[in-house]
């Protein structure tokens, strides 16, 4: 018989220590503490890719959120994902040039930021921060998805995404691709608990040199990346600035390369970012849209904003290049001029490398192979179009119209196709595979006279409006 003169203080004691434990084990991924064994619960439930989930906005003065939305700047309101609601959640417009011009041809179907710990601590089931992307010049509403399960396949670290009806205050709104932000919760699942630094580098503007963004090796000075630190997500040390600063330092040198580069990684971020022919990043004029992330010295690039991907950067240009031919043939060896390329070291200088260049070359041949002509990709394709069909023909905000999207999901479709029987060609040679070889020389190119690049979404479908 239990005899001590505090016992039944012990028991309250136990019974409430109980009590809390089960608490926290049912509710502790939505407070944001995540199981150390297993994936984060937000992976299997917003991000359960199978299906089109649903999300309502509830926000006190809609109206005024979007006469607002140019400013970038954070509202309240109560976010319902699958019918589980969150309150005091940010909400806030996304983009750059998309922003831009959804407000300047008067439209409202801004992309959307939403974080859970915006106003106070908070997630959902271990998750911080997503966005939900309004499919901008993208009529197949897969440009993303596509590339995103690319990555995910050549084994790429890559945010998690999945389709979502988007209703705000009771009406409907409609189809986004809601995309998980690479945060805290994006890094704990990836790296682990003890992960490193994460940047998004980006200029102030377009006519500066912008070294930095380029990831180019100036000096020791941190201000001299200031477009690099100054995005960071983590608040860096000095410690950390001083150990990417020599990451690039040892990538401009073109030796030793492992020592600051995690280049398995590395090369397969760029096989699929050389296949989706993506203008609007690292490879391309801006040299953007991308995030870099750091740990122990080495570096490695992470996928990032695809609306402009599958060679529509250009589309609303004043002089647009609209050669689907040229396009679906793009050089995987040179993908862009040698002013560009000398001016890009993290792919320059790796390629530099035989053996890397041949790793790489093996790279593309298992996406090729695995990926494509496989029959993986078509299947896939043809799912994602049977799930999302119904609701963009719902779509009540869409960018275009239903027959549009139809034509736009054939469109992507075939230009992956044929971009990969072009890719294979390349790789055997048959094709060249350099600028100044396709210059001399197209006669074996693959045929894409069947496609019109327009068709998977350009500027001037804005003109029409919502429909």
């Amino acid at each position: 018989m239990l005899k001590h003169k505090y016992i039944d203080r012990i028991c309250l004691a136990a019974a409430l220590l109980a009590a809390a434990a089960v608490i926290l084990l049912m509710n502790g991924e939505a407070w944001g503490l995540a199981a150390a064994s297993s994936s984060p619960g937000y992976e299997a439930r917003l991000f359960d890719s199978s299906r089109v989930h649903q999300v309502e906005i509830m926000i006190e003065d809609w109206e005024k959120f979007l006469d607002e939305a140019p400013k970038e700047q954070y509202s309240p309101c109560t976010i319902v994902i699958d019918g589980e609601a969150f309150s005091n959640v940010g909400l806030r417009a996304k983009g750059n040039n998309s922003r831009r011009l959804t407000e300047k041809y008067g439209l409202d179907r801004y992309s959307l930021k939403v974080e859970f710990d915006h106003y106070e601590y908070g997630s959902y089931y271990g998750l911080d921060k997503f966005s939900l992307d309004s499919s901008f010049q993208d009529n197949s509403y897969m440009k993303t998805w596509i590339t995103y399960d690319m990555m995910d396949y050549m084994g790429v670290h890559t945010p998690l995404c999945s389709y979502a009806w988007v209703r705000v205050n009771g009406e409907d709104w409609g189809l986004f691709l809601a995309v998980e932000e690479p945060e805290e919760a994006f890094a704990r699942r990836n790296f682990g608990e003890n992960y490193g630094q994460l940047y998004k580098p980006d200029y102030r503007s377009l006519n500066d040199e912008n070294a930095d963004v380029h990831l180019r090796y100036t000096d020791q000075r941190f201000e001299s990346y200031d477009n690099i630190f100054r995005h960071a997500k983590f608040n860096p040390t000095d410690e950390d600035k001083k150990r990417l600063i020599q990451a690039l330092r040892i990538l401009s040198t073109g030796e030793n390369l492992e020592q600051a580069v995690e280049i398995d990684q590395v090369l397969r971020y760029f096989t699929v970012q050389v296949f989706v022919v993506n203008m609007d990043s690292y490879l391309g004029k801006t040299g953007h849209n991308y995030f870099l992330y750091e740990e122990k010295g080495r570096i490695q690039m992470l996928p990032w904003d695809y609306n402009l991907a599958f060679a529509t950067y250009s589309l609303g240009m004043p002089d647009p290049i609209n050669d689907a031919e040229l396009y679906v043939n793009y050089p995987i060896n040179t993908p862009a001029s040698g002013e560009i390329m000398m001016k890009r070291p993290l792919y320059h200088n790796l390629m530099k490398h035989d053996e890397y260049y041949a790793r790489y070359h093996g790279y593309f041949d298992q996406l090729i192979a695995g990926y494509f002509e496989s029959g993986y990709f078509e299947s896939f394709v043809e799912k994602t179009r049977e799930m999302i069909a119904p609701y963009v023909k719902a779509d009540p905000t869409a960018f275009c119209s239903y027959e549009d999207f139809q034509l736009g999901a054939d469109t992507i479709s075939r230009f992956c196709l044929l971009r990969a029987e072009s890719a294979r060609g390349q790789l055997e040679g048959r094709i060249p595979s350099t600028i100044k070889g396709q210059l001399e020389d197209r006669s074996a190119f693959v045929d894409a006279s069947s496609l019109w690049l327009p068709d998977l979404g350009e500027i001037a479908d804005l003109k029409d409006g919502v429909r």
